[in-house]
């Protein structure tokens, strides 16, 4: 398995909307990149920067954060702890 360094998350982004409220279904094109995920694995932290997230957390991020990379077939991000925004 992959263990991020320092401040770093490893994160499984959810899955994207495929169907709206009522029941249209949203072609691949038009899909938005998802904002939220489930953190894998985290980072041990920083000297001065303890790590506030941990492994299990369900979080929101930024539109533009982290590295996307591909690892048995799945896909994650590899995003530093001040990318995430909230944990819900």
């Amino acid at each position: 398995m992959i263990k991020p360094l320092a401040d770093r998350v490893l994160v499984e982004p959810k899955e994207a909307e495929t169907k709206t409220a009522s029941g249209l279904y949203i072609p691949d094109s038009a899909q938005e990149k998802p904002l939220q995920g489930k953190i894998i694995a985290a980072g041990p932290g920083k000297k001065d920067e303890p790590m506030e997230v941990k492994a299990g957390d369900e979080v929101l991020y930024g539109k533009y954060a982290g590295t996307e990379i591909s690892y048995e077939g799945k896909k994650y991000l590899i995003m530093k702890q001040s990318d995430i925004l909230a944990i819900i």
